[in-house]
């Protein structure tokens, strides 16, 4: 079984979702950004408006809109820090 990180995706009322998943990409204001196992720890800024992606293990994704925020990245996995989440229909 492939590395799995542990994503937290957090608004201001309530932790939105949490799980495992095999990658994150966001798009921050230096731009879009995928974060796999083992990633260096990092402190980005969402982008206003930004999209969270979250892949999860069989191709499974959950996506969010999210307008703006923080994403962090530590030996103990990803927390996203945003002021809302809306679940979003990926594009195809």
């Amino acid at each position: 079984m492939a590395q799995q990180l542990h994503v937290e995706l957090v608004a201001v009322e309530e932790k939105v979702w949490t799980g495992e998943a095999e990658m994150v990409v966001a798009r921050t204001t230096e731009g879009e950004l995928g974060v796999l196992p083992g990633h260096a720890p990092l402190l980005g800024q969402l982008a206003e408006p930004s999209q969270v992606r979250i892949k999860q293990a069989g191709g499974q994704q959950v996506v969010y809109d999210v307008p703006g925020g923080f994403l962090s990245v530590t030996g103990e996995g990803v927390t996203v820090l945003a002021e809302s989440a809306t679940p979003a229909t990926p594009a195809r």
